[in-house]
């Protein structure tokens, strides 16, 4: 095993280490004070879409458990923890009525942060979309971009005096395309043009989000979390080499490109123009505002080679075969070097500033025996992924914090309870966390780094 003293000499001393986690996946308490249902709570009830019919209403109970949850994560020895605001806890309708009991929620969660010396990366977004928004459309209706933009003033106004970073979204092509497009999360939809529709409103309501982050807690250093894909073309040959460049302007593009270069990539215009929503003037100002930070999620690349009958919609491409056969419990190729591919890529395309990875880690099952989890796999992973972070400092790149996904095991979305990505291992029926092999190590590598001298931004 690597030696974490060995480790953290590869890293500056202010580079901040941390945990991540999502509301819905923790929370539990969905009917608790005063919150409403999200399209999650919704699709997780309908049969067929999550597995097992599992659902949130329980999770990791960390709505009562959140003072021993903080407890675990200073002892962890991180100094960040990257977590999400319910919007159905704020605001319950969406719009309208603000909530104060789900706001006290967050101050107490704010305050033992604070009392801990553990440091507060806030997502305003993590999917839990208020399910009354959708008798308007949802994420397909402009509407919901500025009941987005109210949200925040009011989660800013209240929050932000602890806050010391804040990203709007959390992986819009999740919320995109997988929730619209690929029908896996909610809610469910499959259709190109609502999910067009929801790319653009996504795209406008990160930049009201900023807007009000700027209006209302001007220090508080704005970003947005992106779940860039590292497409790495089947083959050298030009057609493989020109799918690979497609693919990116779908998967990337179309969300990178309005974010810092104020307007969507021109091969996405050419194929789609006719079928997107028309944006207003001055949509795309307010969307390429300019970001303090930005977060990269990575876990697996996407490999694509070219679809010579080219059916169906862009980008044409269809997804090669595996370099590796080495992947996780969740069927995802394990491949660190495509996250160096990825930076620098990202970074030849765009002007980008400093960049955290928000979310890295593997999905391994291994259940404790004796009390201990042997989750070696997990711990491998996250060392061949930390070398590459390493290896884009030291080429220069602003690499300048890594939380990992994530602190503990939890509810995994459409895979509901039965995939486990925590680097503490939760029984869900007992609610006993345990920390794993990996989280072990994961400590003793934060542990190397002097507290307090990280500044967010």
């Amino acid at each position: 095993m690597i030696d974490p003293k060995t480790f953290a000499s590869r890293f500056p001393g202010d580079f901040l280490w941390g945990v991540a986690t999502a509301s819905y996946q923790i929370e539990g308490s969905t009917r608790a004070g005063g919150r409403k249902p999200s399209i999650w709570d919704a699709f997780s009830n309908m049969p067929g879409r999550v597995y097992n019919r599992n659902n949130g209403d329980v999770a990791c109970d960390h709505y009562n458990r959140w003072e021993s949850d903080l407890d675990l994560i200073k002892d962890m020895g991180v100094e960040g923890y990257r977590f999400s605001i319910a919007w159905p806890r704020i605001i319950p309708d969406g719009t309208g009525r603000i909530n104060e009991e789900g706001l006290d929620f967050y101050d107490r969660l704010l305050d033992g942060m604070k009392a801990r010396g553990i440091e507060a990366y806030a997502t305003l977004y993590h999917w839990d979309l208020p399910l009354m928004l959708m008798g308007e459309g949802g994420w397909t209706a402009r509407s919901t971009a500025y009941a987005f933009q109210r949200y925040a003033k009011v989660v800013m106004a209240r929050l932000g005096d602890r806050l010391d970073a804040v990203a709007t979204f959390n992986e819009p092509w999740c919320i995109v395309w997988l929730s619209h497009l690929y029908g896996i999360h909610a809610p469910g939809e499959k259709n190109m043009e609502a999910a067009l529709a929801a790319m653009h409103h996504v795209n406008l309501a990160h930049g009201l989000g900023v807007e009000a982050i700027r209006h209302v807690a001007p220090n508080v250093p704005a970003g947005i979390v992106i779940n860039a894909n590292s497409v790495i073309p089947g083959s050298d040959s030009p057609a493989d080499l020109a799918a690979g460049e497609r693919a990116h302007q779908f998967h990337n593009g179309v969300f990178f490109d309005p974010v810092f270069k104020g307007e969507y990539p021109q091969a996405f215009r050419e194929a789609f123009g006719d079928r997107m929503p028309a944006a207003e003037d001055g949509d795309l100002e307010i969307v390429s505002q300019k970001l303090d930070w930005w977060g990269l999620n990575y876990y697996t690349p996407l490999r694509v080679h070219d679809d010579p009958e080219r059916k169906g919609d862009f980008p044409w491409t269809v997804e090669a075969q595996r370099a590796s056969d080495v992947k996780t419990d969740i069927g995802w190729e394990v491949y660190a070097p495509g996250l160096k591919l990825l930076v620098e890529d990202l970074y030849r395309r765009y002007d980008l500033p400093d960049c955290y990875i928000t979310e890295n880690g593997a999905c391994y099952n291994m259940e404790p025996v004796n009390g201990e989890v042997d989750d070696q796999p997990r711990l491998d992973y996250y060392v061949e992924h930390l070398s590459v972070v390493a290896d884009l400092i030291r080429d220069g790149y602003p690499m300048k914090g890594y939380f990992a996904w994530s602190l503990m095991d939890n509810f995994e979305w459409a895979e509901g309870y039965r995939m486990r990505f925590g680097l503490v291992h939760v029984n869900y029926e007992t609610q006993e966390r345990t920390i794993k092999k990996s989280g072990k190590w994961y400590r003793e590598l934060a542990a190397q780094f002097p507290k307090g001298n990280h500044r967010s931004g």
